[in-house]
């Protein structure tokens, strides 16, 4: 349900949607709509908004089949008060006029979502155009009577010192999207410092919103184990999904969170389902079948409710989401190699626990791998080491006033063979339903 400072939209067609304080999308990849159906969008958009997640940011790079299958997403998202906008991928060479006439195909739409009364756009990447290249694009919008708010991704703007850079290269942009949401191929947890800086710089002089990404995950193994680090490499993702949120909650405070991403699978940061019919590449199977995500929805969920009522939510049910590799870092897998910065996860089960009142938590995995904590009411988190034994599964527990409420076993082994070095996450739910 879109919260009271995004204008209601009661009948469609009646009430663009416009932006007025805080707001959560989901970055989602147009790409991966190739197969998809009008019920396929519906199933998408009703997920999403179970999750408290108010739109989508369509990533679109420029694939023939993209723009029936966006007409297809405004079309469901129409009739759910959904709202879209659109980020302009650019792996992709985009023209000025390519770019014009798909904003100008949705600009009317009563799912366009507005920032300031302005069609807000999106992209990833990009900044290689050049600020010329961006003043023409809203100045052929503008011709049609389209404004447009800008907040780009500019991803080689990640040094907080270059924030005032940012604004004398483009004077062109409102606004910006930090796409940083992982460490930088280190064993530290991600700061806030570049979030801050252009989120600084942003309202010192500009009228567009500061996007912040939040993501749950980060690893990508395309190219055969190959050891091409373009496309092999994993960031340091274990509790991300955890303090990330809490970052933007309590110290940033961004205009907009986009979690990263709804569906980029290649990536390991999807957090919805996997839909069979998408085309993956075959080394992107080896690490994503099987390995399901959505049970950090309901992570999620709890935390979209925090920064959008500015109140942590009251837990309903115990549970405990639980998130692990399948491999030891030191296994050795049949395709070589390893990815880049393999040697910062640790080799652990994490357990995210919701708690309706406080109790203790065990995780247990192997004969001697055990811990506890005494949780508090809401959410904490643990994590326990692989053991030493082979093909072993975590076990959890929730024990209040010494009875056991909760309990299960994970759904999935933490073995020592493996075919390729996959760091992708599986993430499961206690008690699993």
């Amino acid at each position: 349900m879109l919260r009271v400072y995004l204008t209601a939209l009661c009948l469609v067609g009646l009430t663009p949607i416009f932006a007025a304080s805080k707001n959560v999308f989901a970055h989602f990849m147009a790409a991966n709509s190739e197969s998809y159906s009008i019920a396929d969008w519906e199933n998408e958009i009703n997920a999403a908004s179970a999750v408290g997640i108010q739109g989508f940011v369509l990533n679109t790079a420029g694939n023939s089949y993209e723009p029936s299958r966006i007409a297809d997403a405004y079309s469901v998202a129409e009739s759910r008060g959904f709202p879209l906008f659109f980020s302009f991928d650019f792996a992709f060479n985009w023209d000025i006029a390519t770019i014009a006439a798909l904003v100008s195909a949705h600009a009317a739409s009563p799912s366009t979502f507005k920032w300031n009364g302005k069609v807000l756009v999106s992209s990833f990447r990009g900044e290689d155009k050049g600020d010329t290249f961006w003043t023409n694009l809203k100045s052929t919008l503008a011709a049609r009577g389209i404004q447009i708010s800008l907040a780009p991704a500019f991803i080689s703007f990640r040094d907080p010192g270059a924030a005032s850079t940012l604004l004398t290269q483009f004077p062109s942009i409102d606004g910006f999207m930090n796409w940083w949401s992982w460490p930088q191929d280190n064993g530290n947890l991600l700061t806030t410092d570049t979030d801050k800086a252009y989120q600084t710089a942003i309202k010192s002089s500009r009228t567009g919103p500061f996007i912040m990404s939040v993501s749950p995950w980060q690893f990508k193994n395309l190219g055969s184990g190959g050891g091409n680090l373009d496309n092999d490499w994993v960031e340091l993702s274990d509790t991300l999904w955890k303090y990330r949120w809490e970052q933007a909650i309590t110290d940033v405070v961004p205009d907009i969170v986009e979690i990263v991403t709804w569906n980029d699978y290649a990536e390991s940061q999807y957090i919805g389902t996997v839909n069979p019919n998408v085309f993956m590449d075959a080394d992107a199977h080896a690490y994503v079948d099987g390995m399901d995500h959505t049970g950090w929805q309901i992570v999620a969920k709890y935390y979209v409710s925090w920064y959008l009522d500015n109140l942590p939510p009251v837990v309903q049910k115990d549970q405990v989401v639980v998130w692990y590799r399948l491999h030891p870092k030191d296994a050795n897998c049949a395709i070589p190699s390893k990815p880049r910065n393999s040697q910062f996860p640790a080799d652990a089960v994490f357990g995210f626990a919701l708690l309706t009142s406080p109790a203790t938590v065990t995780m247990d995995i192997g004969l001697n791998n055990h811990l506890e904590w005494n949780a508090p009411a809401g959410v904490s988190i643990g994590q326990v080491a692989f053991p030493q034994q082979d093909s072993q599964i975590p076990f959890i527990q929730i024990i209040r006033n010494n009875n056991v409420v909760v309990s299960g076993f994970g759904s999935a082994f933490v073995t020592k063979e493996c075919q390729t070095y996959n760091f992708n996450s599986f993430v499961d739910v206690v008690p699993n339903e």
